[in-house]
């Protein structure tokens, strides 16, 4: 294991150095399989539901008086709460992290995860602010398995396990990097990270260009218009369909080196579907090869979008396929939409708009995980993880007041794998906590030398530690967020007193004359300011190390 180490802190500090590619990442990683041989012990499979811009208070196990409405505007309104029956029961028979934290949008709150590393290592800071590099071409985007080679696909290979990536990825400069995340394959709705030119689709809003420039909206993005009818949209961004008529690519499809290949979709093929699709029949191919599998399921649903089937409507959550629950099973509504050109008639198959139509979905994509497993007869061998990358759009997403932006929901189901916590747990969870509890479910031994962020819970679901974190930590930009069990400091330096719960999740009360609180209070209040300058390299560190 010394040799190993030492070759791991060289290649490590070639990473730094910026002479690493992902071509050969897998062969240090082979040396940590080779150094970490012991006896063969049974491994459980992993499946992470990971959701896309969803609050921890619009999921009802968390107990909010409050949540999204169809608008994206806080309300109160009972038809427009989400109904979770199965993950109701996975809260309760498994558990749920009451203060699990991201980053405050979509990219770094991935990087958070995949990385187990917070933004002053792998150096994305927020969307549009990505740490760069400099290379013999010029200036790029210093991409994460460059700032951080040891990835969660990696430690998955490193485990003995088949991996597969389905969804979103947010990762990329072009499709063809995934090969450098380590994973095996996958299937991946990269929205609006497709080249048009890529894949005929109608359904994309593509950039507005007169007299060979592209026109500006009064938001300061590019205007666009719509494909499918030609006209200009009145909301959106370039952006390529992940829901009805989705642009899907799929990598090494069936685990043969195929490279990238996209594949032509139909009007009433819904994108959710395609990638849960490919992951059951994953899970089933290495079930009967005998192999542990991980599953990484970065869906799209909660992501408001545009609505290609009601092109002038200006819904923010497009509507689903329709789903019903009858108390013990889902069935789906076979999707039969009609029409061309903007012009589409759904027949009643397709859900009201609204995040809540959203999260109901995404109950049914997990119930038929969780069936899946019962077919297969490895429920009781399968760990499932469900969480988000950050809070809702039009409520917390970007918003670095109190937590808005960075309290998500987290909810761990492991039967029959030791855990022994259940229902609620009052504990702080960060997503860099994901990689390190992987590589623990996985029995996987990370090097002592490797710098992490995160700390495994397993320890904690499984009895074997009493408490997990006394501190979480955010980010956006140069904002730092961080909060104990008492007190909170957002993002604009502001001190909220944490200790009670508040029944919206949210409006705790602001800390302005610190003689009125407690001398515990103060006491963790001083060890929060304490950890910020160590984190706090947005100005003075922000892109790739130089030579």
């Amino acid at each position: 294991m010394f040799q190993f180490e030492l070759f791991l802190n060289h290649r490590i500090h070639r990473t730094h150095g910026r002479k690493i590619s992902f071509q050969c990442i897998p062969w240090f990683l082979l040396l940590i399989a080779l150094s970490s041989m012991a006896e063969p012990v049974k491994r459980p499979n992993v499946v992470i539901l990971f959701a896309d811009d969803i609050s921890a208070r619009e999921i009802p196990v968390y107990g909010s008086t409050v949540w999204a409405d169809e608008k994206g505007r806080t309300c109160s309104d009972p038809k427009l709460r989400a109904e979770t029956p199965v993950l109701d029961r996975l809260a309760a028979e498994g558990c749920y992290i009451k203060n699990a934290w991201s980053a405050t949008s979509c990219m770094p709150s991935r990087a958070m995860l995949m990385t187990g590393r917070y933004a002053h290592l792998q150096k994305w800071w927020e969307n549009g602010d990505l740490g760069t590099v400099e290379t013999h071409n010029g200036k790029r985007t210093w991409l994460i398995f460059e700032s951080s080679p040891i990835l969660i696909g990696y430690v998955a290979r490193w485990g003995g396990y088949a991996s597969c990536w389905a969804g979103k990825t947010q990762m990329l400069v072009n499709p063809d990097q995934i090969q450098g995340f380590g994973f095996d394959e996958g299937v991946l709705t990269p929205g609006d990270e497709s080249n048009p030119n890529d894949m005929p689709n109608s359904f994309k809003l593509d950039p507005k260009i007169v007299d060979g420039k592209v026109v500006m909206s009064e938001h300061g993005w590019p205007a666009v218009f719509n494909c499918d009818t030609g006209n200009d949209a009145k909301d959106g961004y370039p952006m390529r369909s992940t829901a009805f008529k989705p642009h899907i690519t799929v990598m090494n499809e069936h685990g043969v080196k195929t490279g990238i290949e996209w594949k032509k979709t139909e009007l009433n093929d819904y994108g959710a579907d395609i990638e849960l699709d490919y992951c059951l029949e994953f899970m089933e191919r290495q079930h009967k090869k005998g192999k542990p599998f991980f599953v990484y399921h970065t869906t799209h649903l909660g992501h408001d979008a545009f609505d290609w089937l009601l092109p002038d409507s200006g819904n923010k959550w497009p509507g689903t396929p329709v789903v019903k629950w009858d108390g013990e099973k889902y069935e789906r509504t076979p999707v039969n939409i009609t029409g061309e050109k903007g012009e589409y008639n759904t027949h009643g198959t397709v859900s009201e708009p609204g995040i809540h139509s959203h999260i109901k979905y995404i109950d049914y994509i997990i119930w038929r995980y969780l069936e899946k497993m019962k077919q297969l007869g490895i429920e009781n061998d399968t760990i499932f993880i469900f969480c988000a990358d950050n809070g809702t759009s039009g409520y917390g997403k970007h918003q670095v007041d109190k937590q808005k932006g960075t309290h998500i929901p987290m909810i761990i189901y492991a039967p029959g794998s030791g855990m022994v916590r259940t229902g609620e747990q009052d504990i702080l969870v960060s997503l860099a906590d994901i990689l390190p509890t992987l590589a623990e479910m996985m029995q996987v031994k990370l090097p002592f030398n490797y710098e992490i962020d995160g700390t495994s819970f397993w320890a904690y679901l499984t009895g074997a530690k009493d408490l997990h974190h006394d501190w979480i930590y955010s980010y956006k930009n140069g904002y730092q967020m961080i909060r104990g069990f008492k007190v909170l400091r957002d993002g604009h330096g502001k001190w909220w007193d944490v200790e009670k719960d508040q029944p919206d999740l949210n409006s705790y009360p602001l800390i302005e004359d610190w003689e009125m609180v407690s001398g515990e209070h103060k006491k963790e209040r001083d060890l929060l300011k304490g950890i910020l300058p160590r984190l706090d390299k947005h100005k003075t560190e922000h892109d790739a190390p130089s030579e």
